[in-house]
Formats: C-alpha cells, structure tokens, sequence
C-alpha cells in the first residue's frame, strides 16, 4: 500500500516510521511511504506555509498554495490517489472499521496541519475527506498520520508476522481485548488464572471471550451494542450480567 505525508515537519514523520511494524513494513516492501516537506512546494525566499487570519483574530492559518501544490505534484509523480485525507479535529472519527476501510484504497495522501488550522479552501477543493483520531487538541497532524498509517498497516496481510494476533485485537470484533498474561505464573501476589495453566483449549478459549465481554461491559458498554456476538458469546454475556446482579444483592 502507498502513503504519501505531507508536513512541515519531515523528521519527525520519518522518525515514526523507522521502527517497529511500519518500519518492518517498509523495509519488506509491503507498504511504499513517503514524506514531504511542505516548505518544499512554496514559493518566497521565507518559505513560508502560513498567514495572518482574513477577519483577525490569534495565531495563523496554513496557506492553501503549498498544500495544493504537494498534491499536484504527488499526483504527477506517485499516481493519483484513491483519498487525501486533511487530519483535522472537525474530521470524522478514525475507528478500527475507517481502518479496514482504507486497506481497501491502494494510495492515500495525508495533508499534516499546524497552527490554527488549514485555509478552508483545502478542505473544499484539495482533500477528498477528513479524519480525526479523537477529541482532543494535538500541536499537530504528524501525531495522528503516524497512528493512520500504523492502524492500516496492521492490516495489510504480512505486515504484522502473527495475522492471528491482529485477528484478536481489541475493537477487530467489536469488543475489547482479553487480559494476557506470561511468565511467571505468580507476581507481586497475584496468580495467573488456573485456567490459563490448565492446558484445556477448549476452556481457555471460552475464558478468554468471557473476558473480552466483562471487560468490554465494565468499560465500553455501548460497544456491545455493535458488536458482532455469536451464540456463545451471547450467552456468555447473559451470564456475566447474572453475575454482576447477584453481587449487587
């Protein structure tokens, strides 16, 4: 798969990118990134990406030539993308189901902002649509690329070594993850749950997916209102709020 980043800030992105998954990902050749340095596509000796805001009011507003321009020129040289996505608080939330999503596109281009934001008239007419990684306020897009192109990869077959692991992620099914435990069987007084030892497949499993449901329950109700429970999961989950009644009495 092929992303291509823009940002003012290069190193940073690149720096992301080197280790783990992504980096392994790269080097294998499965995912094709590339990062772009904004300043690059501007056209006074400053090179300056931003400006004053039309109307007052602080701080400063990205420029919408420069940010044009990088996609002009992605376009030219890498093949014109499937989205171009402006990382912005406004933007849709980014959830495990936009990452399945976006593994179906071959090509995305992720525009970075700064300051107060972007001139609107990169939404309008450059990006094709807008993402945010939650509710909170970062000092800019680089963050939340990196979480993008890490969230989607994961996905790309050969990307992560073990798929079964990526198969039993939390939010893949709709649920939280179950708790894990290794080596040693005891620590700081607490015991790994004699099920876990017991060598019964069979139990372990059910154990594990009672969990993720308790878990999920105890934190993130409303995820269980779509998640895609089988039969024994149902059950399991009649089960546990049985369970949690009768400890209230």
């Amino acid at each position: 798969m092929k992303f291509d980043i823009v940002t003012i800030f290069p190193r940073m992105v690149q720096a992301g990118l080197a280790e783990g998954v992504v980096g392994r990902g790269i080097e294998g050749g499965l995912l094709d990134v590339q990062v772009h340095d904004l300043r690059d596509y501007t056209t006074d000796r400053h090179r300056s990406v931003d400006d004053v805001p039309y109307g007052g009011g602080p701080g400063m507003v990205m420029k919408p030539e420069p940010l044009a321009r990088a996609v002009e020129d992605i376009r030219a040289r890498r093949g014109v993308p499937d989205a171009v996505v402006l990382l912005t608080p406004t933007g849709r939330t980014f959830t495990q189901a936009e990452a399945v999503r976006m593994t179906r596109l071959k090509h995305v281009v992720l525009l970075c902002g700064r300051y107060e934001g972007m001139d609107e008239r990169v939404r309008t007419g450059v990006a094709t649509e807008e993402l945010s990684i939650g509710d909170y306020v970062l000092s800019g897009g680089e963050v939340a690329a990196l979480v993008v192109v890490d969230a989607i990869s994961r996905l790309i077959p050969g990307v992560v070594g073990d798929e079964q692991s990526v198969a039993e992620d939390s939010f893949t099914r709709g649920l939280l993850d179950y708790p894990h435990y290794t080596r040693p069987a005891e620590f700081a007084g607490q015991r790994v749950p004699d099920v876990l030892l017991s060598g019964h497949h069979a139990d372990v499993r059910r154990w594990r997916k009672k969990a993720a449901l308790a878990r999920t329950l105890e934190r993130r109700p409303e995820m269980l209102n779509t998640a895609a429970l089988d039969d024994e999961e149902r059950a399991l989950l009649d089960e546990i709020r049985k369970e949690t009644n009768n400890e209230r009495d």
